[in-house]
């Protein structure tokens, strides 16, 4: 799922305490000659707060199920997301399917300015100051996946001068 992006580091979920946040509940019907069978996907995002976010999906006849099911799913994809000072390092877009994200650090006190789904990922990722946009289509599952790549393509300033082979004060001082 992350083996797209080069400074990706996964996380294990024993010994965090994680919140789960519930983004979506669908019902979903299936027509069959006997009637309609009705099922529920739920999509669910759990992070620590503190730069470890997740998201999963679960699929159950029953909601409570399909919730459970998303919450394992989302401890098994657990990333670790370079924060700075509560805020992003760097603007950053993401894109996954026809939805589009951009996401730009903030100055301190100005909170978590971001849409429904967005903000979701980002109170879980422990993002305090942040502006978004969501951009093309508002599908809570692709605007989670497309927030999750411009994340997962944010670099903290000392993996930049590491990649660059240079030290912290030749990288901002030039």
């Amino acid at each position: 799922m992350y083996q797209d992006y080069k400074n990706v580091e996964r996380v294990k979920p024993s010994g965090l305490d994680l919140k789960d946040r519930l983004v979506g509940v669908q019902r979903v019907t299936k027509v069959t000659k006997g009637g309609r069978a009705f099922g529920f996907s739920a999509i669910v995002v759990v992070g620590d707060e503190n730069g470890v976010v997740g998201h999963g999906l679960g699929k159950s006849k029953e909601v409570a199920e399909a919730i459970s099911k998303a919450v394992e799913d989302a401890k098994k994809n657990l990333v670790r997301v370079p924060l700075f000072k509560g805020t992003l390092p760097h603007e950053q877009r993401g894109k996954y399917g026809g939805a589009r994200v951009l996401l730009m650090p903030a100055t301190e006190g100005t909170g978590v300015i971001a849409g429904g789904t967005i903000r979701h990922v980002l109170e879980a990722a422990g993002v305090h100051d942040v502006l978004s946009k969501n951009q093309g289509s508002s599908n809570p599952h692709n605007v989670v996946k497309a927030t999750f790549d411009a994340l997962l393509q944010l670099r903290s300033a000392e993996t930049v001068a590491k990649q660059r082979g240079i030290s912290l004060d030749k990288l901002f001082n030039g």
